[in-house]
């Protein structure tokens, strides 16, 4: 159900901008600027269940923003900011169904690099970087600090331009490293997770 939900987000965020970008006059000069930033007003980050404890699968609502550096029109730099807001939801964990159980809010920052594989208004990309994940007090699952852990991601997606303005999709495979003073909800094994946006993007800088 956070799945579809979280998906449904997404299109309708990347849809809804659509008809105004449409009335846009495309120029020759679509694309990937400079500098350009995006915004993410929706989408999901999910986890899969540990597969040696019992810490639980679950998911969290996404949103944030990044800013982008291209070196050149294929390749470029991005630094990435994202909130994992928890939603209200079932989860299996120590022996026990938990219905109706708040998630730990997330905090998840990174340093991609991101190649654009064609130029026009229709770009898609490949991505990859480094970072860390924040994970917020929970007490009531046994998260009684912030805990922060070390990730890596890679991932693709498309953008699309017209003009100065543009819409991306966007997906991550999410690698979070263990750390055995970690709770046992979260942390204590490598955890794996997808993220999936859309985003609005804004070329700052031709």
């Amino acid at each position: 159900m956070i799945l579809r939900t979280a998906l449904l987000t997404a299109f309708v965020a990347v849809v809804g901008v659509s008809p105004a970008l449409a009335q846009t006059t495309e120029s020759s000069s679509s694309g990937p600027g400079k500098v350009e930033a995006s915004i993410i007003p929706g989408g999901g980050i999910f986890f899969t269940e540990g597969k040696d404890s019992h810490a639980p699968s679950f998911g969290n609502y996404d949103l944030g923003g990044s800013l982008s550096v291209n070196i050149n029109r294929y390749v470029g730099i991005e630094g990435e900011v994202s909130g994992g807001l928890g939603v209200s939801q079932s989860l299996d964990f120590a022996g026990a169904s938990l219905a109706d159980t708040r998630t730990p809010h997330l905090l998840n920052y990174s340093g991609n690099l991101i190649v654009h594989v064609a130029r026009g208004p229709v770009v898609p990309y490949v991505t990859g970087g480094v970072g860390g994940l924040s994970l917020f007090e929970r007490a009531d699952l046994g998260v009684n600090d912030t805990e922060t852990f070390f990730t890596g991601n890679v991932g693709a997606g498309v953008k699309w331009y017209s003009g100065r303005f543009g819409l991306r999709g966007d997906y991550r495979f999410i690698a979070v490293q263990s750390n055995d003073n970690a709770p046992a909800f979260f942390g204590q094994e490598t955890r794996y997770g997808h993220r999936v946006y859309g985003g609005i993007v804004l070329n700052v800088a031709r």
